[in-house]
C-alpha cells in the first residue's frame, strides 16, 4: 500500500464521519437504519437482593485478605542485618506516638493507634483512606 492510497482512506474517513455529523438531528439519533437509542432502566438503591446476586457477594466477601499493621521501616546493609542478635535495636523511620499504617494485602488503607484489650494488641482506626484515594494509588 503506498502512502498515498494511506491518504486516500484516511480522507474518506473523514468524509464518512463528516456526513453521519451532518445527519444527525441533536438528540443523538441519525438518518441510518442502524443506528438505535438504548434505554436504560433508572438505577434504584432500594431494590431487594436476588438469590443469585447474594450468593456471588457472599463469595467475594468469603475472599480471605491479609491485613497488617506497620510500625515502620528502615533499609539496613546485609552486614548490619547479620549483626543483629536478642536486644539489638533497629531504627525505624517514624516518630514515637506516629500513628500506625494498616495495609490490607499490601495496599494501605488506613491509619490507627496500638491498643490493649484483654491482654492482646489490637488497633483502634483513626483515619480511613477514602475509596477515590485507595482507587488512585493502585493505577
Amino acid at each position: 500500500m503506498s502512502e498515498e492510497d494511506g491518504m486516500d482512506d484516511w480522507a474518506a474517513a473523514m468524509a464518512e464521519q463528516a456526513d453521519s455529523e451532518e445527519n444527525e438531528d441533536g438528540s443523538g439519533e441519525t438518518d441510518g437504519d442502524d443506528v438505535h437509542v438504548a434505554e436504560l432502566d433508572e438505577l434504584d438503591d432500594d431494590a431487594p437482593i436476588t438469590q443469585a446476586e447474594k450468593k456471588k457477594l457472599d463469595t467475594i466477601l468469603d475472599i480471605p485478605v491479609t491485613i497488617s499493621m506497620e510500625v515502620g521501616r528502615s533499609q539496613i546493609s546485609i552486614r548490619n542485618l547479620l549483626q543483629l542478635n536478642q536486644g539489638s535495636v533497629v531504627e525505624l523511620d517514624r516518630v514515637a506516638g506516629e500513628p500506625l499504617d494498616v495495609l490490607v494485602n499490601g495496599t494501605l488503607i488506613a491509619h490507627g493507634e496500638v491498643v490493649v484489650v484483654n491482654d492482646k494488641f489490637g488497633i483502634r482506626l483513626t483515619d480511613v483512606i477514602s475509596q477515590i484515594e485507595r482507587i488512585k494509588k493502585l493505577r
